[in-house]
């Protein structure tokens, strides 16, 4: 575990430096400490320390949308470029409408503001590394499992939903908002199954709120490694909750370590989902659901690896239990 520095102390442009003052009933601003960057140039993560009474630490998402920002994998067309602007967008819209629905199990950082002009976005949040200041790379089992636990709540508690100024249809890498990575892939049988793996995935009966980017570097744990907070909700949207899990196994476990545990693992998020449900939906639906998202499992994992092919075909997570997923799904399309 460990906890993320701050990097370089900056100065906030008065814009920001008014706009945080006045969500948290600030006077003065010690400092604004960089984080990280965001994604592709578009700005950046700051922690702001003020001499608020309420939010003495907070976080400011500072969104500078460049259109001649550099892509670190070199896709960098107009497409490329309008996504992050909507992931912004939609980000902003979760915090504003969406954030505050979310309870203890699902514990995401509680939202003190958002802006948005011609020039910049911002979305202030709470500082959760006081209550979570660990981020990993790598999991246990029972790690691995407080975050499935959170997922499943998270699934739980949006079931159904509409997703309403989110994406309809959520995660960065689905079919229809990578067609230039699609046009890069050589020809083959996943290329070919793409529209039918696609289909599976928006066909199914039951449909959530994903959190769309669920890979370990989002997720925060508390100093006994036993409770998780989520960050990071650019691509929230509905679809199936497999797309999730699948992502975020990827994310934090060898392949040796997903094939090995993969029945454990799915069998753990099953039962925290029908926990997690508790009275929303009858008995028979919950095992209709599951059944469902099982047969689903493969398909998500299979769909991502779609993407890999096109964006960077030589990615780590393309190996042995990948390309078992794989043709497991081709085979029973």
């Amino acid at each position: 575990m460990k906890n993320e520095p701050d990097r370089a102390q900056v100065k906030l442009s008065e814009s920001a430096h008014q706009f945080v003052c006045d969500q948290i009933g600030a006077s003065v601003i010690h400092s604004a400490t960089t984080m990280q960057d965001l994604w592709g140039g578009q700005g950046s993560l700051l922690r702001v320390r003020s001499n608020s009474p309420t939010h003495p630490s907070c976080v400011l998402k500072h969104i500078t949308p460049d259109r001649a920002a550099q892509h670190p994998r070199g896709w960098n067309g107009q497409r490329s470029h309008e996504r992050k602007a909507q992931s912004y967008r939609v980000e902003r819209h979760w915090y504003e409408h969406y954030a505050h629905r979310c309870h203890s199990g699902c514990r995401v950082p509680a939202s003190l503001g958002t802006h948005a002009d011609a020039y910049a976005s911002f979305i202030l949040l709470e500082d959760l590394s006081p209550e979570y200041p660990g981020l990993c790379s790598h999991l246990t089992l029972r790690e691995v499992q407080v975050c499935l636990r959170w997922l499943a709540e998270f699934h739980a508690k949006f079931l159904g939903d509409s997703a309403e100024g989110l994406w309809t249809e959520g995660c960065y890498w689905h079919l229809a908002t990578r067609p230039d990575e699609f046009a890069a892939m050589e020809s083959g049988p996943v290329k070919e199954a793409a529209v039918l793996l696609d289909e599976k995935l928006k066909g199914a009966q039951f449909q959530t709120l994903v959190h769309g980017d669920a890979k370990v570097a989002n997720f925060c744990f508390n100093e006994t490694m036993s409770d998780v907070a989520a960050v990071d909700f650019q691509y929230v949207g509905r679809g199936c909750g497999m797309k999730d899990v699948a992502y975020f196994l990827g994310s934090c476990l060898s392949d040796k370590q997903c094939a090995a545990n993969e029945t454990q693992l799915l069998d753990h998020y099953f039962h925290c989902l029908h926990n997690a449900i508790d009275n929303s939906l009858d008995a028979q639906s919950k095992q209709h659901l599951e059944v469902e998202w099982r047969s689903l499992y493969p398909i998500a994992w299979t769909d991502f690896y779609r993407f890999l092919l096109g964006w960077m075909p030589g990615h780590a997570k393309i190996h042995s239990y990948t390309l078992a997923l794989c043709h497991r799904s081709l085979s029973e399309l």
